[in-house]
């Protein structure tokens, strides 16, 4: 099997598990995330048979959606990789992708060092940016019965990951409160100079739309 039939592949697995799942982590959100992986991949000259890879599976088990495993993602890339007979090299270098990528929380740092690991979190985040990403913050604060907001709520700060995962569906937490805990955070947390670029306009739709929003809640638009 040669790289395209073995991404192709991969593509059609990650919409058929998570075609229809409700909580913005679906297969549009995977596509999207290949797309974009692709545009910056190129630009940033990486070896894209491990970026497409990994954009495709790198939400295929949302830690946390399970309990805050970390390696749960890993671990179900390795066994369909495996099936697809990758040289042990990619595995391992595409598993350590999808382990590392997820944002846990301004204050955790991240662990990725190589240009394909920055790409696909690159373009990851840069689906929780711009329109997107508000409607992402959205979609998942419905699917949490979260209030839209409430000026009494204040932003939280989380230290660790744990409390960045239990957070999620806590009474009283809020989706407009979201984009400052995470949304309008991740345009300094970039990697590469194209991610960067691009997260420049997208972060000025998401702070054009806030101040509406502001406007309209107080009733002065």
């Amino acid at each position: 099997m040669n790289k395209q039939e073995i991404i192709d592949k991969t593509a059609q697995y990650a919409r058929e598990t998570l075609e229809g799942e409700g909580s913005g982590h679906d297969w549009w959100h995977i596509y999207r995330v290949w797309k974009m992986a692709q545009h910056i991949g190129q630009k940033e000259k990486a070896d894209m048979f491990v970026v497409e890879l990994a954009a495709l599976l790198h939400d295929i088990a949302d830690y946390k959606m399970h309990g805050g495993d970390d390696e749960i993602g890993a671990r179900i890339s390795r066994i369909w990789l495996e099936k697809q007979c990758v040289d042990e090299k990619n595995i391992v270098y595409v598993c350590e992708i999808v382990k590392e990528l997820s944002f846990k929380g301004v204050k955790v740092g991240t662990k990725i060092t190589t240009v394909e690991g920055m790409v696909v979190q690159d373009a990851d985040r840069l689906d929780a940016v711009g329109a997107m990403g508000i409607a992402r913050n959205f979609m998942t604060g419905a699917k949490f019965n979260e209030v839209m907001h409430d000026p009494k709520v204040v932003v939280p700060e989380y230290e660790n990951k744990n409390e960045y995962i239990e957070a999620k569906g806590k009474k009283g937490r809020t989706v407009i409160n979201h984009f400052y805990e995470k949304s309008l955070l991740l345009k300094d947390l970039m990697n590469t100079k194209t991610g960067k670029e691009i997260a420049q306009g997208r972060h000025m739709v998401m702070e054009n739309f806030l101040k509406e929003f502001f406007d309209e809640w107080e009733g002065k638009a």
